[in-house]
């Protein structure tokens, strides 16, 4: 009987003191006081995560950094070009509620304190979402959060620009407290050395052309890319309590789109959040977020004490 070829994993796993292991004395920059500061509502990483995980991290995103500005350099050597600056651009992907935002933030505040002191920007795509009144023309605002309430002509476009070393590239504001994109208010993004973009589906390829044709997609302009992985029950969870912890919170402001679920008794509130995670959640992550993941740099896998317990760096 033919023997089976052996499975080829495109990933190399490590355990977390493993990977904690590869950090090699690069120093902490961060304090307690900044992970208290940084992280979200419901993620309760420590300094010591901090430090075992993001860490090794940093280090490794300066190595691809350096690379990839020798490859940029040795490009415009070969066509004759002047040598221009080209931000690296980060991607953070991941489910609703598995601590995008933190792991976002910490980064940017790890790698903007290099001995080389970049300038480190981050963006997230909630910005390009449609405005409600588009969604609610197109009957969309069920799927809010799925490919499709994206404008993502402009974020592939806003992609570009950053790439190209344009100046003063805007980007749309997303309030959380009234759910919508705030009407004529921008952020201004100018040439930083490196961006850090999260997201649900920033690494979604999209349709290609039955024609062929060359079409650009967001994951196109990242040069490296984590996906944050947790299993489904977890996510649930975690959904669940942040929502709770929103609704004695942030829900309670008058202006917040949301005030009508502060006064739902805890039986409520709780029915109507696992109804959301369970229409519009859920589907979005097993449609068209969790088959990203296979298409990440590196996957950050969280057990249900919302830890990174296994790290997986994609081989060369």
């Amino acid at each position: 009987m033919a023997r089976r070829p052996a499975v080829l994993d495109p990933y190399r796993s490590f355990t977390k003191a493993e990977w904690s292991a590869l950090r090699d004395g690069t120093p902490m920059t961060l304090t307690q006081a900044d992970i208290d500061r940084l992280r979200s509502l419901s993620d309760p990483i420590s300094l010591s995560e901090a430090e075992e995980i993001y860490l090794p991290l940093s280090r490794l995103l300066s190595y691809y950094v350096e690379a990839t500005k020798g490859l940029h350099l040795v490009s415009n050597r070969f066509l004759g070009s002047p040598s221009e600056k080209v931000p690296f651009i980060v991607g953070v992907a991941g489910s609703v509620a598995v601590g995008k935002s933190t792991t976002a933030r910490i980064l940017q505040a790890l790698l903007s304190r290099w001995p080389s002191n970049p300038k480190v920007d981050l963006v997230t795509t909630d910005g390009f979402l449609h405005p409600n009144a588009v969604l609610e023309e197109r009957g969309l605002m069920s799927r809010k959060g799925f490919p499709e309430s994206y404008d993502r002509a402009r974020f592939v476009a806003f992609l570009a620009d950053i790439k190209s070393g344009k100046a003063n590239v805007g980007v749309p504001v997303y309030s959380h407290l009234v759910y919508d994109v705030v009407p004529g208010e921008e952020i201004t993004i100018d040439r930083p050395d490196i961006l850090i973009v999260e997201g649900l589906n920033i690494l979604q390829p999209g349709e290609l052309p039955k024609t062929g044709n060359p079409i650009l997609f967001a994951s196109d302009f990242i040069d490296f890319s984590i996906y944050i992985d947790a299993d489904n029950e977890d996510l649930e969870r975690w959904f669940l309590e942040r929502f709770y912890r929103l609704r004695e919170t942030a829900f309670r402001d008058p202006n917040s789109f949301f005030r009508r679920f502060a006064e739902m008794s805890e039986e409520q509130a709780g029915e109507f959040g696992r109804t959301v995670w369970r229409d519009i959640n859920l589907p979005n992550l097993l449609e068209n977020v969790l088959p990203t993941r296979g298409r990440a740099d590196l996957v950050l896998k969280k057990g249900g004490n919302h830890r990174v317990g296994e790290v997986r760096l994609r081989r060369l």
